[in-house]
């Protein structure tokens, strides 16, 4: 992060100094007062279950400078410089969108449904190349999480890929407010979070509120019409991405084996062989959205095909791992609709000879269809060739429903809990095995490939 003051920081937020001394520096922006560091600026959040403002004393102690705090908050026996503010969360987002004003470097934005967090990793891949990236770390993408990413650029970034999360209406067009992107890409829209977007057309009239610049670029699935038509309609720059069309991006002969994907990328001035290092048509489109971003940014086609070859995906991200020789999908991180159905392909694809397995827990988010929708997926797996389904979860129950009343002859078992979804799995897994286990990450399948991994 670049210094800023405590004059500009009162500028950019219109708070009111309550004690300090405007010409004291920020070196960095906290909302956790223990991984405070020197010069600090200290944002207390106020939580569910949590007010970050019990902890100012604490963020001082730790090498804080400054910190916000809530004007409808009364503080005592606090020794610091204080700046009041509205709202604490609003006032970091200002200042962010201040901040991000100091650098006119190319900003991306990614956003969907699905696939932006794999879509963000292959970008900054190959842009990597050739630039020093700034890219989203971990799941700081929302309206707390951008902003702190964004304090993390410096004079020496030369480009910055940000993903941006959305679970509410309205929320991107404050993202993207604070991040004022220069392109923006959108990976598929589908029913994620569609408990508070209510249907695919609200979804996909949230996601293209990410550009505001006129002069601004979209990237686009094209295979989506929904989202396709709505973006031409938005007055911006349009580049296409696909597999089912004539986009300015798209590709044919898709192969892979156990570790990677190959396939021809085309274009209407060239055609080339592409390689990434990951399974399933869905990582296709994603390479073929950094392919174009990387092109419109005139990255040279053999750096772009060098730094996708160097990617890798994020754990809990479809992660491919060899346990006691078992192939697991470490799939953990979150589950919609069409992410278990892209890793159901993918772990069909593999070829190691065993049993096809999954482990299934709750998709959260999904609203008054919830039901149904996880019913749906139950036989969808009953019909993909499933051997052995195991379930995890209350709503999981009726993954578990439709499946057996898809396919009576379908092993399906629902557990209570993972740990006897674990029990379960151990007891009937045999060598080349292939196991995919998925949920939501609030239901935190990850343990149960911790406890594979471990196997106790």
């Amino acid at each position: 992060m670049e210094k800023i003051s405590i004059s500009e920081i009162l500028s950019a937020t219109g708070g009111k100094l309550l004690s300090g001394n405007t010409d004291t520096v920020v070196e960095s922006v906290c909302i956790d007062s223990r991984e405070i560091k020197n010069n600090s600026l200290f944002v207390p959040i106020v939580g569910e279950h949590s007010d970050g403002h019990d902890f100012i004393k604490s963020a001082f102690e730790n090498g804080a400078v400054v910190s916000f705090v809530q004007s409808d908050h009364k503080l005592n026996d606090i020794c610091g410089a204080l700046v009041e503010v509205k709202s604490t969360v609003s006032a970091l987002q200002d200042l962010a969108k201040y901040y991000r004003k100091k650098f006119n470097i190319p900003f991306i934005g990614v956003t969907g449904s699905v696939g932006k967090t794999t879509t963000k990793e292959m970008i900054a891949a190959v842009l990597g190349e050739n630039l020093n990236i700034l890219k989203t770390q971990g799941n700081y993408n929302g309206q707390i999480g951008l902003p702190l990413t964004i304090f993390n650029i410096d004079r020496t970034h030369q480009a910055a890929v940000l993903e941006m999360g959305v679970s509410k209406i309205g929320e991107m067009e404050k993202l993207a407010d604070i991040a004022d992107v220069d392109m923006g890409v959108i990976t598929n829209i589908g029913l994620s979070h569609i408990e508070n977007f209510k249907n695919i057309e609200t979804t996909c009239s949230e996601k293209l509120k990410m550009l505001k610049k006129d002069s601004g670029t979209y990237f686009v699935n094209g295979d989506l019409p929904l989202l396709l038509e709505a973006a031409e309609k938005s007055g911006k720059e349009i580049v296409t991405f696909g597999i089912n069309g004539a986009y300015n991006y798209r590709c044919e002969n898709v192969s892979s084996n156990d570790t990677e994907t190959n396939f021809t990328l085309v274009t209407d001035k060239f055609k080339e062989d592409i390689k990434i290092p990951c399974l399933g048509i869905h990582n296709v489109y994603n390479a073929l959205a950094a392919v174009a971003v990387a092109r419109k940014m005139n990255i040279h086609m053999e750096d772009i095909k060098k730094g996708l070859a160097k990617f890798k995906n994020i754990a809990m991200r479809q992660q491919i791992l060899n346990i006691n020789e078992v192939v697991v999908i470490d799939d953990s991180y979150n589950a919609s609709p069409d992410s278990v159905k892209s890793s159901i392909r993918v772990l069909r694809s593999l070829n190691s000879g065993g049993k096809n397995i999954v482990v299934m827990a709750d998709m959260l988010e999904l609203g008054e269809k919830s039901r149904e929708i996880h019913k749906e997926i139950g036989r969808y797996i009953a019909l993909e060739g499933i051997d052995v389904l195991i379930t995890t979860g209350e709503m999981a129950k009726f993954i578990h429903e439709g499946a057996k009343k898809t396919n009576q002859n379908m092993k399906a078992i629902h557990s209570k809990d993972n740990k006897e979804a674990y029990e379960t799995l151990k007891n009937i897994l045999k060598p080349c095995d292939k196991v995919l286990i998925k949920g939501s990450r609030g239901m935190h399948t990850d343990e149960i490939v911790e406890m594979l991994k471990i196997g106790n």
